[in-house]
């Protein structure tokens, strides 16, 4: 076990800020999936698209600031005693796979509103271009691939969780990088 400068602070905050956010966007679109479509009479599904587009969108501002302040500011390399050489590689790939997904996730996720004929305000404030028109088959593949790359961010987020879990249990220092223990 070896312990080496841990990631920066700000590196810290951004990573929670995406992980409460990601959590967020679950838990939240599977309840606005559930509301009943806009009509006359039922308008208030469009706040919880709203925000769940707004949250998304935020995640891509904060990914921006994580992969710059990961750039910027690496942390320290670590030599674990019990890690195979190839366990590093895998890693890196893993962390730029999850990056990738994060942001397929969000990037589709706005296309298909794009094509859905509904605008996209940031936090209602900023009106966001269009960068589509209304178009019901490219919103559905927009819609589909949004879907499998959240299943995907999903299957990530579970082996990240469990590669904490199995850092914490061996308590070789990788966690409390990130914790700053």
């Amino acid at each position: 076990m070896t312990q080496t400068r841990g990631f920066s602070r700000r590196a810290i905050i951004m990573h929670w800020l995406i992980t409460i956010s990601i959590f967020f966007l679950f838990i939240s679109s599977w309840w606005m999936l559930s509301l009943p479509f806009p009509s006359e009479d039922f308008k208030y599904r469009v706040l919880p698209f709203q925000v769940h587009k707004n949250i998304g969108i935020t995640i891509l501002f904060f990914l921006a600031i994580l992969l710059y302040l990961r750039f910027k500011f690496p942390p320290g390399t670590v030599v674990i005693s019990h890690a195979h050489p190839w366990m590093s590689r895998l890693v890196i790939f893993y962390h730029f796979l999850l990056y990738v997904i994060i942001l397929s996730c969000c990037v589709s996720g706005y296309m298909s509103s794009s094509y859905s004929g509904w605008n996209t305000t940031l936090w209602w404030i900023i009106e966001l271009p269009n960068w589509g028109y209304e178009d019901e088959e490219l919103n559905i593949f927009y819609s589909e691939i949004h879907l499998w790359t959240c299943w995907a961010l999903l299957v990530l987020v579970a082996i990240h969780v469990s590669g904490a879990i199995y850092h914490a249990f061996r308590n070789d220092g990788i966690v409390q990088r990130m914790l700053r223990l």
